[in-house]
């Protein structure tokens, strides 16, 4: 007979499915913090333990230690998902400026010089 219950289905676990589900994610996404975390206080050591032998050799060579230019200069965003949404405005800008090939740019410098001898010409020229 429980095995009719099972085919069935009676409807009422949907509540309990979707609990366990979003504790399993809460579950995971928890894990995956905390792996994150162990792996970078596993490199910070390690970059600590590289930076003493560094600092044994240039005491033992009498070596001036470099001045970090690598923090001076902007970093690049670690994950590309979290980076600066475009406005719509740069985003027509850019398509404009896709559209645009040698041809057309070369066809509106032409138009610009035109027009502007043509304006020398009539200011230059009065039709009495």
């Amino acid at each position: 007979m429980d095995i009719l219950g099972a085919v069935g289905g009676d409807g009422g676990d949907d509540g309990d499915d979707k609990e366990k589900e979003e504790e399993a994610e809460r579950e995971r996404q928890e894990a995956i913090r905390e792996a994150e975390e162990r792996r970078k206080e596993k490199h910070r050591k390690m970059e600590e333990e590289r930076e003493k032998m560094r600092q044994e050799i240039r005491d033992k060579y009498n070596i001036k230690k470099k001045e970090e230019v690598q923090e001076m200069m902007p970093q690049e965003e670690p994950n590309p998902l979290m980076r600066k949404k475009k406005t719509p405005e740069e985003l027509a800008r850019e398509a404009e400026a896709e559209d645009e090939d040698e041809f057309t740019k070369l066809k509106n410098s032409i138009e610009t010089q035109v027009n502007e001898i043509k304006s020398q010409i009539e200011s230059k020229c009065s039709l009495q």
